[in-house]
């Protein structure tokens, strides 16, 4: 059974297009443990309008967070505090894919952030990359955060086009595998999704 946690450096660089991938090419179950903001459209709800098959399971998320901030300002402001020991992954048998929110550094309380909570969930991480300017700096930062903390990494997959001295030097610096790259398009819709399975069925 394969089990992946989905982040990636930053907000919007294509988490969630990446999860509804995997889930179609593996056949996986989703899971996004902590949804902030936009509750009616969430994470969950779009990876399941994404994904075709009918062998996927979307689990509910542990938390449910009106308002769309960092996950610990939306529950302070909700008057809760996120406790990570009640985050449990789900009873299941198949293949897993878990979206983490935003980037390794989101607090999910006031001493914890979302990288502490990876080792308890025994999976390892695939991170996603999006070249800007800027970027590099970003990823390797990431990188460098999972390999400080021994939290295994299957690999990265870099979102849009193509920009090799980017994506050549982030390769060299941290060993990281290439899994695969999400083409740049102007519609995501379920035919997009199923088009990068063959792209990813082996990750």
């Amino acid at each position: 059974m394969k089990r992946y946690f989905i982040t990636g450096i930053g907000t919007g660089v294509g988490k969630t297009v990446l999860s509804a991938i995997l889930c179609e090419a593996l056949k996986a179950d989703y899971w996004k443990p902590i949804q902030a903001g936009d509750l009616e459209n969430s994470d969950t709800i779009s990876v399941k309008k994404l994904v075709s098959n009918t062998h996927s399971i979307f689990h509910p998320e542990a938390y449910q967070l009106l308002f769309p901030l960092s996950p610990h300002a939306s529950a302070e402001k909700a008057g809760i505090t996120i406790d990570p020991a009640t985050i449990q992954v789900p009873q299941t048998t198949n293949n897993l894919i878990i979206e983490g929110a935003g980037g390794l550094m989101v607090p999910l309380n006031r001493k914890t952030l979302y990288i502490d909570l990876i080792p308890a969930l025994n999976a390892e991480v695939i991170l996603v990359s999006k070249n800007y300017l800027g970027s590099i700096n970003h990823t390797l930062l990431s990188a460098e955060s999972l390999m400080l903390r021994n939290i295994p990494v299957r690999g990265i997959v870099f979102n849009g086009e193509e920009n090799p001295a980017t994506e050549s030097i982030i390769l060299e610096m941290t060993g990281f595998n290439f899994l695969g790259r999400i083409p740049q398009v102007d519609v995501i819709d379920s035919d997009f999704i199923q088009q990068q399975v063959a792209a990813f069925a082996n990750v």
